[in-house]
């Protein structure tokens, strides 16, 4: 394979008793840009720093091949506090300038008389066509026009680094970045700290990149208009079908669309084939233990002498043996490679997928006309702005603004959690908050026993594996124990299991899995009550069907 391509060939890592990676394998050929997805903890930054040569685990094997320059997105810059945004960005396009240096340098040797001709001629062609290769003539517009871009124009280019915000700092890295021109780029979520503008922005320079580029995102739109293939670090079956076992790094063609085509016809064929193979092993388990009795338990033998019943008698054993032989046989090999029931899709308890409810509900729902929330001139300092709505018993309301607009104060409000300092907010029913960050009282208990506490009929509720959330396993551990997106998963699951009233969703798709994301968004339409969500994902509000609330920051 060419030095161009970026190749990983069996990486597998450990990190304590762990394996984050097992034997992965993928490849990007130079114009290709993959997109990488799992859940948290699949493994994705790890992949990406043993790429770039930054991995610090407790063992990690496999074979790495990257094109000569590699750039990576780090998440911290590599400077002092002391430098400046233009020292930062010279310091990326010092190798570039550089070029020029030389080409003044060849110009002043070719006019020299005393210098040889051909090797000063020899120079200067060469420094002159480097120039011209890497765009020096334009580089001036491209760092205008690369800072203008990702939202760092109006900064003034003497600030140092220690004064610029944590997401100033990152955008300052993506710019660097981009502006040294490495052969190959290696990006973990780049469109973190990005407005649409500057994530807009972003695309195009990687629509437009000529050497291999691997991401990982959990940002689907951008993964939609960029990504040429997407490879799914979450286990799941290869192309040749359930039947194969699971494997880490599945690759699929297209963007995050076509992942999802390709994901549904796979679910259709790992249902189909789980259900052959359970009908196959009821099949063979009626041989056994029924057929084979009633061939033995047979009426009389057909002829009336001894020798011929005998006869009949030994012919009918060995066809019941070797039926019995290949029935078992067949059946272990079911045993080495069975095929698991797919995981179930995100239900709310209560109802079907279709928006079945049941009568007592759905008697409930008819008689309830009334608004579930009155909000009337609330507002929280500078906080929240003075705002005044009304949420219906089925209502569905996505809030937008920028950040600091108040979108999780307006949910506070909504919650209960938070008492306006002017106006008011009443509530009718019972309201559930999936918040923005977790808080847990006590992170010694159990993910299963958190996700019981306090509700209703707790011990006859599914399981969070039941739910199709958490699997039996990690349920099991303390919630110190689990990830962030874990945690999240539990108090998504409290949620889910006894659906509230009124359903308050703060980023719900902040540390999910992009299959659980969307899982969840294909549930709220068949909610059967009211839903309000605050979301920046603009997967989300692409795709959002009901009303919109725009916010505003208070006024200072």
């Amino acid at each position: 394979m060419s030095a161009a391509h970026l190749r990983v060939d069996g990486a597998t890592v450990l990190r304590g008793t762990r394996r984050v990676l097992e034997d992965v394998s993928l490849a990007v050929s130079p114009g290709e840009r993959i997109g990488l997805i799992g859940a948290n903890g699949s493994g994705k930054s790890t992949l990406l720093s043993l790429i770039s040569g930054s991995l610090d685990a407790q063992a990690a094997s496999g074979s790495i091949t990257v094109p000569t320059t590699l750039g990576s997105l780090a998440q911290e810059l590599e400077h002092t506090a002391d430098d400046s945004l233009s020292e930062v960005i010279e310091s990326a396009v010092a190798p570039l300038r550089a070029i020029g240096t030389r080409l003044e340098e060849a110009a002043a040797h070719l006019a020299d008389a005393a210098s040889p001709h051909n090797s000063a001629a020899e120079d200067y062609e060469q420094a002159l066509l480097e120039a011209e290769h890497s765009g020096l003539w334009e580089l001036d517009a491209q760092i205008d026009s690369m800072l203008t871009g990702l939202g760092l124009g109006g900064i003034a280019r003497s600030r140092p680094v220690a004064a610029l915000s944590g997401g100033q700092r990152r955008r300052l890295a993506l710019a660097a970045l981009l502006l040294k021109r490495p052969s190959a780029l290696v990006l973990d979520e780049p469109t973190n700290h990005l407005d649409d503008g500057a994530v807009a922005f972003l695309e195009q320079q990687l629509l437009g990149w000529t050497g291999p580029v691997l991401f990982a995102s959990h940002d689907r739109s951008f993964l939609d208009a960029v990504a040429t293939g997407i490879v799914d670090l979450d286990y799941s079956f290869g192309p040749e079908g359930p039947t194969s076992g699971l494997q880490q790094a599945r690759r699929y063609t297209g963007g995050f669309s076509d992942y999802l085509v390709a994901r549904a016809a796979d679910r259709v064929r790992w249902q189909r084939a789980f259900e052959e193979q359970q009908a196959e092993r009821r099949r063979l388990e009626y041989v056994i233990a029924v057929d084979a009795r009633d061939v033995f338990h047979t009426t009389k033998p057909r002829s009336e002498t001894r020798m011929a019943a005998k006869f009949e008698a030994d012919r009918a054993a060995k066809t019941v043996g070797a039926r019995l032989r290949q029935a078992r046989n067949r059946l272990a090999e079911l045993d080495r490679s069975p095929v698991h029931a797919p995981p179930k899709l995100l239900q709310f308890s209560g109802f079907e997928r279709s928006g079945e409810v049941s009568a007592e509900q759905a008697s409930a729902m008819l008689t309830r006309n009334d608004p579930i929330a009155v909000v009337h001139g609330a507002a929280v300092g500078r906080r929240l702005a003075p705002i005044s709505l009304e949420i219906g018993p089925h209502s569905r309301l996505l809030i937008e603004g920028a950040n600091g607009a108040g979108k999780s104060t307006l949910l506070s409000l909504l919650s209960g959690q938070l008492q306006p300092e002017v106006g008011t907010v009443e509530l009718h029913g019972s309201v559930g908050l999936l918040a923005q960050y977790d808080s847990w009282p006590d992170l010694t208990v159990t993910a299963e026993q958190a996700y019981r506490q306090d509700l209703a009929s707790g011990d006859t509720l599914p399981t969070p594996w039941e739910l199709g959330l958490l699997d039996e396993a990690a349920s099991r551990l303390p919630l110190a124990a689990l990830s962030y997106g874990q945690r999240r998963r539990i108090a998504l699951a409290r949620l889910i299991a006894d659906p509230p009233d009124l359903l308050l969703l703060d980023e719900p798709t902040n540390h999910l899995a992009l299959s659980l994301a969307e899982e969840l968004e294909q549930a709220i339409p068949d909610y059967p009550g009211a839903v309000v969500i605050a979301s920046h994902d603009r997967w989300l509000r692409e795709r959002w069907r009901g009303e919109v609330l725009q916010l505003h920051p208070a006024a200072s």
